[in-house]
């Protein structure tokens, strides 16, 4: 948790809010449609970074899993509940004076608007790819309770982030490894 060294030039990337190297504490939020890799690449970069990792599906009461596990999406009543515990986490993590990495959807900006209430200490890190790249992901997950049938209603509920928000958009197309050196030097990071 050492703050930016005074040293290091700040830089602004293009149509962002995010200033680099990024204030810390800080937690990074991986967010995007079920399949694009976040609990991956949160995980590479949370054995890199040494900070905290939170798997926001473990957050989940068991009837969002449940009704996920049967083809159901879930409402936004659904997911009140479970962006509150993963706003808790976040909030956790900032109360103490650590970094963290979790991942959520966070598909809609209400969803973003809750997990980063203070309005600072977050960024999101979205984690972008076509349907046809992440349904082919997903076609070949195992062990996992969101079933493939249940990607377009996350395509549907999508907005994504816009530079407004503590936000940086990554495609996913290079290997994890790759995805996580990207975000490390994007947002200024030392590992």
């Amino acid at each position: 948790m050492e703050a930016p060294s005074t040293t290091t030039t700040t830089r602004k990337r293009p149509a962002s809010s995010i200033s680099v190297p990024i204030a810390k504490p800080v937690v990074l939020v991986f967010m995007g449609v079920s399949g694009c890799g976040k609990t991956t690449v949160a995980a590479i970069l949370a054995g890199r970074l040494g900070w905290p990792f939170e798997e926001g599906d473990a957050l989940h009461p068991q009837s969002n899993i449940d009704k996920m596990k049967a083809g159901h999406p879930l409402t936004d009543d659904d997911r009140w509940p479970w962006l509150e515990k993963v706003a808790e986490w976040v909030e956790e993590r900032l109360d103490a004076g650590e970094n963290g990495l979790i991942t959520c959807s966070a598909l809609k900006r209400s969803y973003r608007d809750i997990v980063n209430r203070r309005g600072s200490g977050v960024v999101f890190v979205f984690l972008s790819g076509s349907r046809e790249t992440i349904a082919a992901r997903l076609a070949v997950r195992h062990g996992h309770f969101m079933p493939p049938s249940l990607l377009e209603s996350q395509f549907a509920d999508l907005e994504e982030p816009t530079s407004e928000e503590p936000e940086i958009r990554v495609d996913i197309g290079p290997a994890p490894g790759v995805i996580a050196q990207g975000i490390v030097d994007e947002l200024g990071l030392s590992d």
